[in-house]
């Protein structure tokens, strides 16, 4: 029979990332009524008003508005004023599935790692992708399709060593995809432990911009991540890529191009 996990839902923060008109979208189980929900709101002309989204005596609700646009801003805010031990990254399109939350949570206090990459299911109950078997370390060859909504973080040793997101990466950066992936890379460069875990922590909708594909915009993205997460090795990463996705590319010389490219110039 498993064992219930140690850790409890008040050692939890829920950093929700939304644009103001969506914050109405938020749902949080009952049975994380006693995590800490950070709701990080983007308005960058200031006009919109913030709704109510929780009793005025809900001390356990906070909303921090920023009048910025990134959606790593919005993760870095998160980092800097979550109260509680753990952290799950959250959007406000996704349903959060409290069990494995918890048990994620637990499999960082338990390993002393300060990242836990976990699952996500889709409307249908389905697993997302294809994820490792188990609990497994996490490494640069196996976390390259993080998505946010998937990841805890232990904000004590995350914060001591200095990591946060990279603001030129994300949605609503110019450089729109890998932020996650490179949040990764920078940890364990930093020398911090990553896990990857078998729970399911969000239900998140089909469609995403994780899941595009274009050779002059989405392939180029993808450069950018892969040279700003691997750095000196970045022209073996973007060969395994180009190898193993292949068919996305029209040709030869289009993978050629994109292995030989530099893509990041460092903006």
């Amino acid at each position: 029979m498993p064992t219930q996990p140690a850790t409890t839902p008040a050692e939890v923060t829920l950093g929700f990332s939304s644009l103001v008109a969506r914050v109405s979208n938020i749902r949080v189980p009952p049975e994380m009524a006693d995590a800490e929900v950070l709701v990080i709101t983007q308005d960058p002309k200031g006009a919109a008003r913030v709704a109510p989204i929780a009793p005025p005596d809900d001390s356990s609700w906070r909303t921090i508005a920023l009048q910025s646009v990134g959606v790593a801003k919005s993760r870095n805010a998160a980092i800097a004023n979550a109260s509680r031990r753990y952290l799950l990254f959250a959007d406000d399109d996704i349903s959060i599935q409290a069990d494995g939350v918890v048990a994620a949570a637990d499999a960082l206090a338990q390993s002393g790692a300060a990242v836990a990459l976990a699952r996500a299911i889709d409307e249908t109950g389905a697993l997302r992708k294809n994820y490792p078997d188990g609990t497994r370390d996490l490494k640069l060859t196996n976390s390259a399709k993080a998505a946010t909504y998937e990841m805890l973080v232990d904000v004590e040793q995350v914060r001591a060593a200095g990591v946060r997101f990279d603001e030129r990466f994300g949605a609503g950066a110019p450089n729109y995809l890998g932020d996650e992936y490179i949040f990764i890379a920078d940890c364990l460069r930093a020398g911090l432990r990553g896990l990857s875990v078998p729970y399911v922590v969000a239900l998140h909708p089909t469609d995403s911009s994780g899941s595009r594909w274009s050779v002059d915009g989405d392939l180029s993205a993808r450069g950018k991540a892969l040279e700003r997460a691997w750095n000196s090795r970045a022209t073996l990463a973007k060969a395994a890529f180009a190898w193993r996705n292949r068919r996305q590319f029209e040709s030869l010389r289009a993978r050629v191009s994109f292995v030989t490219t530099r893509h990041f110039t460092g903006e």
